[in-house]
């Protein structure tokens, strides 16, 4: 009965603060957010991230068993009861050639992911994550009612700016087949909504009224994730981890809402209820058609000791499209290396011996391409960090394992060429990881 509490209680908790953190409509402060379905979320928990993000070829590590639902194959080698959740944090700074630095800070919720072994080859996942993030705010001025050309008066203020998110609550099954060979897939739910806000304004022409036109994306659909793993045994204690993850490229709806409508400003420069509605329109659903993903992955594993490796992965989202319409953006792709270390996890007298240390590198191609029409000139957004970790054992019990993990990706995104916008950020990542005996009957005495 009281494991049964526990997970109960455990399950209550999550909730609460899942449903909190779902009330935040910006997440991010990036102006490559406004393209596509916004900033892309990697599916990796801080125990990966803090080694490069590596995810296809990784299941358990370090004397722990981890939730991996990049890879549901990993499932299947999760042996105990598993319960993982997280916080999320971002500093960034924004540079531009010829305007000042802007910094920003979010913070949010990660992750809830629950995991239970069905038998001894085989367990059971479900949970919860962001998938993409939308937020920024930006303004630009011309002169001249607009025309640009020389005037200090009647200048006009386009500014733009936008907010939401999609959530990814999945449902999966991993199994092995002779302790050698793993398969997995997810079911997952994408949701949420997106918001974007275009406005016109003349802040010096006494008598003008202002227009905005609001566009909406209510998102929700299912799709279908799978993977695969291989080991490969060099001795009792060291082997080789092949592995495979990708993502189909399903539909899911979308309903989009068009508002257009006038407004002004009071003597305090507060702005009024909007005075008149051009345009308000309610489309019928349409389709989202995702890209088609796929990651390839190798790592080389030292019992509780070492993990290293690797991994490319690819998405065709030069093919997403939304009510059959193409977007417009390019293939993805990156690579991720990085490890962890742990000097020796069983010790009794030195805890820092038992701690996981970690490092790694990420590139990212994201399928932002933006075209400078002054000169005609196409610009891949790209993505660099090095990221380090540390996973911080708690004091265990007979059944019982904790550990506490602790992760920080350092990067820039995007360039100070052809009057783009440079991102310098800093995401840290904070969870919980518990690995117990549940759902056992205890035999008498114990």
């Amino acid at each position: 009965m009281i494991k049964y509490t526990r997970l109960f209680i455990t399950v209550i908790l999550a909730t609460i603060v899942y449903q909190v953190s779902a009330q935040s409509t910006a997440t991010t402060s990036s102006p490559y957010s406004q393209f596509g379905l916004g900033e892309l979320v990697p599916q990796a928990l801080p125990q990966n991230i803090g080694m490069g993000g590596i995810t296809t070829a990784t299941n358990q590590f370090g004397g722990y068993f981890n939730i991996n639902p990049a890879n549901p194959a990993s499932y299947g080698a999760i042996g105990l009861t598993t319960v993982d959740v997280g916080l999320y944090g971002q500093t960034i700074t924004l540079s531009q050639n010829g305007q000042p630095n802007q910094s920003n800070g979010n913070f949010r919720f990660s992750h809830i992911a629950f995991a239970f072994p069905l038998s001894k080859h085989s367990a059971f996942s479900f949970g919860a994550m962001p998938y993409s993030q939308m937020g920024y705010n930006y303004k630009v001025t011309k002169s001249n009612f607009g025309t640009g050309l020389p005037a200090d008066t009647n200048a006009v203020n386009y500014l733009y700016n936008g907010d939401g998110g999609l959530t990814k609550a999945y449902i999966g099954y991993g199994f092995n087949i002779g302790n050698h060979f793993f398969v997995g897939g997810n079911i997952s739910y994408i949701f949420g909504k997106l918001h974007q806000y275009a406005s016109t304004e003349i802040p010096n022409l006494p008598g003008t009224l202002d227009s905005r036109i609001e566009n909406s994306y209510a998102i929700g659909g299912v799709s279908y994730d799978y993977g695969a793993q291989y080991v490969i045994d060099l001795s009792n204690t060291k082997h080789i981890t092949l592995g495979y993850s990708g993502s189909l490229n399903n539909s899911i709806n979308s309903q989009y809402t068009n508002l257009v409508y006038q407004y002004n400003y009071d003597d305090s420069g507060n702005q009024n209820t909007p005075l008149d509605t051009l345009q308000s329109t309610k489309n019928p659903k349409n389709k989202i058609k995702l890209p088609l993903m796929n990651s390839f992955g190798l790592t080389y594993m030292q019992d509780n000791k070492l993990v290293v490796g690797g991994q490319y992965s690819m998405g065709k989202w030069s093919q997403f499209t939304i009510g059959g319409v193409n977007q417009g953006l390019q293939d993805s792709k990156s690579f991720n290396v990085g490890g962890q270390f742990t000097p020796k996890y069983d010790a009794l007298n030195n805890y820092w011996a038992t701690v996981g240390y970690q490092l790694g590198f990420e590139y990212n191609q994201t399928y932002v391409n933006v075209n400078d029409p002054t000169t005609n000139n196409t610009t891949n957004i790209k993505n660099y960090a090095v990221t380090v970790g540390m996973g911080l054992p708690l004091r265990p019990n007979f059944t019982s394992f904790y550990r506490v993990n602790l992760a920080a990706e350092i990067g820039r995104e995007g360039t100070l060429q052809n009057s783009l916008v440079r991102e310098t950020y800093v995401n840290f990542h904070l969870s919980f990881t518990m690995n117990d005996r549940w759902f056992v009957k205890q035999k008498l005495g114990e």
